[in-house]
């Protein structure tokens, strides 16, 4: 795949899409920053973060932005070091259980995507190829994740599509001949 300036992994649960963006990642510079939006709240998540840091070499800087997500890519993104966002899900989690209006949030996440600097790859959930959500809190969230990875799409030059660690090119889009034969 060639190299894009914002790219946008998207896939369920354990597809690969971190794998996928960290190699993306690796392939734009050798100068790496991965910006953790995970919060350990308990041993389980603490046991995740763990396991994702053993996917890092020492080459990553790590930086920790649960909440103030644009701030931490303002401060991070150069042209000769790329950014990693894992993952956008959490960081939506964490704005909406901190109470956090998440348009205003999504507004100044989506102008500061379009003025980074440097590689920006950011990763996130595709949610709504899955069941409705049976609470009020569950479907805002998710209608909320569906309306940023559409918002961040949009934004990015390029989105990738993970499932099973496979990848597929969702946008830049081929031209299409839909000529009937």
């Amino acid at each position: 795949m060639p190299l894009y300036r914002r790219v946008l992994v998207l896939g369920g649960a354990r597809s690969g899409k971190s794998r996928t963006a960290l190699q993306l990642a690796e392939q734009a510079s050798s100068k790496r920053v991965y910006v953790a939006t995970a919060q350990a709240f308990d041993d389980e998540m603490r046991e995740r973060i763990a396991l994702h840091r053993l996917e890092r070499d020492r080459s990553w800087q790590t930086v920790d932005a649960p909440l103030e997500l644009s701030q931490a890519i303002q401060a991070q993104t150069d042209p000769e070091k790329a950014v990693l966002v894992d993952c956008l899900t959490l960081w939506l989690s964490n704005i909406m259980l901190a109470e956090h209006d998440p348009s205003h949030e999504a507004d100044q996440l989506i102008h500061t995507v379009r003025e980074a600097q440097g590689p920006l790859i950011l990763v996130s959930n595709e949610v709504g190829q899955g069941i409705v959500p049976p609470t009020p809190l569950g479907r805002s969230f998710r209608d909320e994740q569906g309306r940023l990875n559409q918002r961040i799409a949009e934004a990015c030059d390029a989105v990738v599509f993970v499932a099973a660690g496979c990848q597929i090119l969702l946008k830049p889009v081929p031209a299409l001949d839909l000529r009937l034969a």
